[in-house]
């Protein structure tokens, strides 16, 4: 089994998207909106932060989780001990970031956001009746007006070869959010874990865009649309010297929005927050 790139301009899109999102979990698209040289330029202008002391200057601030967040406090996957080998910083319209990559970031964030409405309304057009009718509102009306949607610029450093043992760059884990929104990232490693347990490599054509279902819309689908396990491995055939930029966008409701019966978009994400241990 591979995962194949739909072609956003296709008349059978939005089927075979919403085909691909129900089988595994992940959706690969290509001829999208997302123009490939402003993600080139994104990816350049935070390698060299990312490269710089500055970004120790915009230390993340714990109660709002917005900025910089360095090595030493990246997340452990639930379920592992060790720390991803990644750096990141959390972009938010209203948090902090340096003023002169404030408007490209802002830019994508509303290019990536206007994209992700559109994809949601796809998901929501061919969702079964049994399991639309439990949406508390269209899915695309869930996103609006949040502000905890969060733009991701994720530095997977070079590997010297010292490395912690069994310490991955990402370890398999599940997203929090609604549905995630990555461009393709300068060098492979994306995997997505099969049914069977298998792990599939998620092509990385650089241009395609790969879009995944998260927990909160496994759980407001009642399960029908898998949030499915990914990692991100430690290349075997790339270059082990070359840092890996990806910009992934986890789109999040509104605290208030209306899950399932158990769960608010709010309390479900405090309660993935303390499991992760970033708050």
């Amino acid at each position: 089994m591979q995962l194949i790139a739909v072609d956003y301009t296709s008349e059978n899109a939005k089927k075979e998207f919403v085909e691909s999102l129900r089988e595994t979990g992940f959706g690969v698209l290509k001829n999208h909106p997302i123009q490939q040289s402003v993600v080139t330029d994104i990816y350049a202008a935070w390698q060299a932060f990312f490269d710089s002391e500055e970004k120790h200057k915009y230390v993340y601030n714990k109660g709002t989780q917005d900025g910089f967040f360095p090595q030493s406090v990246s997340e452990t996957a639930k379920g592992f001990t060790k720390k991803d080998i990644k750096e990141y910083f959390h972009f938010y319209p209203w948090g902090q970031c340096p003023d002169h990559l404030r408007q490209q970031l802002a830019d994508y964030y509303k290019a990536a956001n206007d994209l992700a409405r559109e994809l949601l309304s796809w998901i929501e057009e061919y969702s079964p009746e049994d399991v639309s009718k439990h949406y508390s509102q269209p899915l695309s009306k869930m996103i609006e007006q949040s502000d905890q949607t969060l733009l991701r610029v994720l530095h997977y450093p070079p590997l010297s070869g010292d490395e912690e043992p069994d310490a991955i760059r990402a370890a398999a884990h599940e997203d929090i959010n609604l549905i995630t929104i990555l461009p393709a990232a300068n060098e492979p490693g994306l995997q997505v874990q099969l049914k069977d347990g298998t792990w599939l490599d998620v092509p990385c054509d650089f241009g395609n865009l790969v879009v995944n279902i998260g927990d909160m819309l496994q759980e407001a689908s009642g399960g029908h649309f898998p949030s499915t396990s990914h990692r991100v491995i430690n290349p075997e055939d790339a270059d082990m010297t070359k840092s890996r930029i990806s910009l992934p966008l986890f789109l999040h409701p509104r605290p208030d929005v209306q899950l399932s019966e158990r769960h608010t978009a709010g309390s479900y994400l405090q309660e993935r927050l303390k499991e992760l241990g970033v708050i």
